[in-house]
């Protein structure tokens, strides 16, 4: 786990997170958390990729039993941090969600701001990972469970590359992978790949893990909704339940 690039780019980046510009509409994302899987106390939720628990923090302020996961140590000291600060109870735990997931079973489950969805290691298969991912997320739901997720929208970033971007090896037309390197806070850099989507694929992968989707929309952090699907948003959301009779 110790050798994976966004693991090592989260460690270093983990105290300056909450300066980001997307983090600043947290309380409205969690709005609509809450109202999109029908959240109520005492419902267990289970938080892939949770970071600093910025959405953690929140959900479990409304009276929800929240269990965040996070592949880096560094966002998840900052999410006791918050939590500590807050008077809130999170079960945080260290895991790489690509290889696995607390076995619950939970009333929901989110991966929000591309909390794992699309984000690579260098030996991942980019066409297996996110099926993975949904799968695991899946099955550590209840019969009937609700699932919010988003990932990068494909089709913003191919309006915008180029030729000489996957010239470069920038860009896996064929993979939709953008490749990059990032300076780490500290010194040092890392080199990341990140894979988007198109809203019919996560259609299907979503019933390949055998949920019924309920929708896939555009949205960009800050002004999530059940808005249509765009080429100029950057993120889409899944929203799908796992069959109450499986």
């Amino acid at each position: 786990m110790d050798g994976n690039e966004w693991q090592k780019y989260f460690d270093a980046h983990a105290a300056a997170y909450h300066r980001e510009p997307f983090t600043a509409h947290t309380a409205a994302e969690v709005e609509f958390i809450v109202a999109e899987l029908d959240l109520a106390p005492p419902m267990s939720v289970l938080d892939v990729g949770c970071g600093t628990g910025r959405h953690a923090v929140e959900l479990a302020r409304r009276g929800l039993r929240v269990t965040g996961v996070d592949i880096s140590a560094g966002m998840l000291a900052e999410a006791r941090r918050a939590a500590a600060e807050a008077g809130v109870e999170l079960d945080l735990v260290r895991m790489d969600a690509a290889r696995g997931l607390p076995p619950g079973p939970f009333d929901a489950v989110i991966s929000i701001c591309e909390g794992a969805f699309g984000l690579l290691s260098s030996d991942d298969d980019p066409l297996e990972h996110g099926a993975a991912l949904l799968g695991r997320m899946a099955a550590a739901l209840v019969p009937g469970g609700r699932l919010l997720a988003n990932a990068l929208s494909a089709l913003r970033y191919i309006r915008g590359v180029g030729t000489d971007e996957v010239a470069a090896g920038r860009y896996d037309p064929a993979a939709l992978v953008q490749t990059f390197d990032l300076e780490l806070e500290g010194g040092g850099s890392v080199r990341l790949l990140e894979r988007s989507y198109t809203a019919p694929e996560l259609h299907l992968l979503a019933r390949r893990a055998g949920l019924e989707v309920l929708g896939v929309w555009g949205g960009t952090a800050g002004a999530w909704n059940r808005l249509p699907v765009t080429c100029d948003e950057y993120e889409l959301m899944l929203s799908a339940r796992r069959p109450a009779a499986d």
